[in-house]
């Protein structure tokens, strides 16, 4: 199968740059076999593959420059916004789909954080239910062997049991 430049080059960017990916995590991804992955890394390396930014799809973007995309969509007028969309060949509808992508995903993390915290919570009150009953355990274990003690030393009983 041939796969474009531009997949290849961000596929090949995403491994090299400077927030790397794992060939595995690319492969399931993109679809595309973890040895053709290694093939490009190989040439890239030995430098019969040329890595150039401008040719990379939108859509092999990582979360992290698209979140600086939005940021930078953000600040930015409708004229402006026209501009800078065409600079980094863009529809506007990628930022509309990157935005819910970023909301959906904090949404995401936030019910996980939270399921997280209830559990540990849960953890936490049954360790000290716990510790509280082995204290309790301890406390009449203890008693107990006191009043062993003075009863032997009453009854005059001198072997230790």
């Amino acid at each position: 199968m041939r796969y474009s430049r531009s997949l290849k080059m961000s596929i090949i960017k995403r491994l090299m740059g400077s927030d790397p990916c794992s060939t595995q995590a690319l492969s399931r991804e993109t679809g595309v076999s973890e040895a053709t992955i290694y093939n490009w890394k190989k040439q890239a390396k030995a430098g019969k593959l040329d890595i150039d930014s401008s040719d990379i799809s939108p859509r092999f973007y990582s979360a992290k420059e698209k979140y600086h995309l939005l940021m930078s969509a953000a600040k930015l007028s409708d004229e402006e916004l026209g501009s800078f969309l065409r600079e980094q060949g863009l529809h506007s509808e990628h930022l509309t789909l990157w935005d819910q992508e970023l909301r959906e995903s904090m949404t995401e993390n936030s019910s996980k954080k939270n399921q997280e915290t209830a559990r540990l919570k849960k953890e936490v009150r049954d360790l000290k239910k716990e510790l509280a009953r082995k204290d309790k355990a301890l406390a009449e274990t203890t008693a107990l062997l006191v009043l062993k003690k003075k009863l032997d030393a009453l009854m005059g009983d001198s072997v230790d049991d």
